[in-house]
């Protein structure tokens, strides 16, 4: 058993903001917190936070999931994010060959066994999308489901399994097909009608992957993707706010639609997070660095440099949300709907839940990342 007393001067929990705490933490886990300030073991002067989790990171450090889906590569992803204050996160493999993705189930298994820090999962953006709103995807590599994909889909020993799909792609019932199995399925990449959308979320579809992003937009006549995804307040909805995905106002509009914890951050991050990056290679073209916003030289958005402590930023400052409610935007709200039914062990800071911390400095940007009571 390792014990350790950590003292935060200043301290959110998940829910309010206090003075001189003190957690207990035997075995990566709090056990207790209280204010006695004797036998500390670590002090910390910042604001100590949940731990962020981002559920879409495609990159970071240099490495791209889709090039290298291995172990190392996701040390690699892990490490350049947990600079960012991201504590846990879901590494996606976008749109690829069913090789690749039998790979990157194969690296998440290992890294899980091997207890890498901070790699909870998989996300699967595609292969099944809708061409229309295929983006920076490649059509080469959309195709229907087949035993293949569900033998990947299947597997027990990856963690916590997402999914985004086109709903007019995959049938309503293999959508249950995948809740049943555990998976979260999401819903993006797709040009869908509203009734198509709702169908889906009938049958247990229940997220959105980056809101108003690549999916069929809400119009009077026709509610689409988007109207489904503000319209239904059991669903959850990503979002990118890096000011180039969405508009600042249509942010603050989808937060104000959506009942509280139902909007999560995310980064959608590339390779460019954390380095001197420019350009990248992304399938067989390239992508460019300019201004922090990535595009790709057949013209589309291609994911974002954008990081957990930058999103959370944004979110207070160009979005006006109060503090608390950003940091719960990227620590339990996504926790909540990745655990949705089960317990749930990250997100805040309180006697039973891991201690995932982040120690930020005054303009937010982080000082300190802590996974499981363990400095990073």
């Amino acid at each position: 058993m390792t014990q350790k007393r950590f003292h935060a001067q200043r301290f959110f929990d998940g829910q309010a903001f206090l003075d001189d705490q003190v957690l207990t933490i035997v075995d990566g886990k709090i056990t207790a917190i209280d204010q006695d300030i004797t036998n500390i073991d670590v002090s910390v002067t910042g604001l100590v936070v949940p731990g962020y989790i981002d559920l879409q990171v495609n990159g970071g450090g240099g490495a791209l999931f889709n090039d290298s889906p291995s172990v190392d590569n996701l040390k690699t992803i892990m490490t350049a994010h947990a600079r960012f204050g991201t504590t846990a996160m879901m590494p996606t493999l976008i749109t690829d060959k069913i090789e690749v993705m039998q790979q990157a189930a194969k690296a998440i298994a290992q890294a899980i066994s091997e207890g890498v820090p901070g790699i909870i999962g998989i996300h699967f953006e595609g292969p099944h999308l809708s061409i229309d709103k295929k983006g920076t995807h490649c059509a080469d590599y959309i195709r229907p489901i087949s035993d293949d994909e569900w033998q990947v889909l299947s597997r027990q020993d990856i963690g916590q399994i997402m999914v985004t799909l086109a709903p007019e792609t995959v049938s309503a019932e293999d959508v249950t097909r995948m809740v049943e199995l555990g998976i979260k399925v999401c819903l993006g990449h797709t040009n869908a009608d509203f009734k198509t959308t709702q169908q889906a979320i009938d049958a247990g579809a229940s997220g959105f992957t980056h809101l108003f992003n690549a999916m069929s937009p809400l119009q009077g006549r026709e509610p689409g993707v988007v109207g489904a995804a503000l319209l239904n307040n059991h669903t959850s909805c990503g979002l990118i706010v890096d000011g180039f995905h969405v508009d600042y106002a249509s942010c603050r509009l989808a937060i104000q639609a959506k009942p509280q914890g139902k909007i999560f951050l995310v980064t959608d991050a590339m390779p460019p997070v954390g380095t001197d990056q420019t350009q990248f290679a992304l399938y067989d073209r390239t992508v460019y660095v300019d201004n922090g916003k990535l595009t790709s030289t057949t013209g589309e958005l291609a994911g974002s440099s954008l990081d957990m402590a930058s999103a959370v930023k944004n979110t207070h400052h160009k979005l006006g949300i109060e503090l608390g409610e950003a940091i719960r935007m990227a620590s339990l709200y996504p926790a909540q709907y990745l655990y949705q039914n089960q317990t749930v062990m990250r997100g805040e800071l309180i006697p039973g839940k891991q201690a995932d911390m982040v120690v930020l400095n005054d303009d937010l940007s982080v000082q300190e990342t802590w996974i499981a009571g363990a400095k990073v």
